[in-house]
């Protein structure tokens, strides 16, 4: 409206807007760039669908690393969502892979070090966690036994290896399935409740 812009009415207007909100998704700072866009692409007055959708077509609707968190958080529907995203994407199934197997494995880290005797916060700056990171690590590690954890790390070695194209009996031949099966095994160890996470996680894949 500042930029004297408007969606069209009715059920046309009602389906730019949801374009315009699935294509931003947890990304406002993309949402304010897209809007200022907007601006310079058209002028004043009512926008189509058409014009809107080739203005956003191009920005990035999801984050590798935002998807490690919804893991963390145990956010199930909010992860599948993310991870079907970055596929659709073409993301590389590597990158995905990394950032979960990174997470497996500092939380592993952060757990032998506690019980080594080192303080939390000092085992987390070790682990390099901050910020949201920071708070879900604190979170999740009183959930995850050694035993659990070393799971997860076996998990995500074998995940690797159907990445790059081994195969594993007990695991999918797809390189995105491994990666569904890895994040569902992961959030179904950090689970608290039902009410804990979008959903509930399967207990097998």
């Amino acid at each position: 409206a500042a930029q004297g812009q408007r969606v069209a009415g009715g059920e046309e207007g009602q389906r730019t807007l949801a374009f315009f909100a699935d294509r931003v998704e947890g990304n406002l700072l993309a949402a304010h760039q897209e809007l200022q866009k907007l601006a310079l692409l058209y002028p004043q007055g009512a926008l189509t669908f058409d014009q809107v959708e080739a203005a956003v077509l191009n920005v990035a609707r999801y984050d590798v690393f935002k998807l490690g968190e919804a893991v963390l958080a145990g956010q199930v529907a909010r992860a599948l969502k993310m991870l079907d995203g970055l596929q659709a994407e073409g993301e590389a199934a590597v990158l995905v892979h990394w950032t979960l197997a990174e997470d497996i494995r500092a939380l592993k880290r952060v757990k032998d070090a506690i019980a080594d005797g080192k303080p939390m916060p000092m085992a987390l700056r070790e682990a390099r966690a901050w910020g949201a990171k920071e708070r879900l690590y604190e979170r999740v590690l009183p959930l995850l036994s050694e035993h659990q954890l070393a799971h997860l790390v076996d998990a995500a070695s074998t995940c690797d290896g159907v990445i790059k194209g081994l195969k594993h009996p007990e695991w999918p031949l797809d390189a995105w399935a491994a990666l569904k099966r890895l994040m569902l095994l992961t959030m179904q160890q950090v689970a608290v409740s039902p009410t804990s996470s979008r959903g509930t996680v399967p207990t097998r894949m």
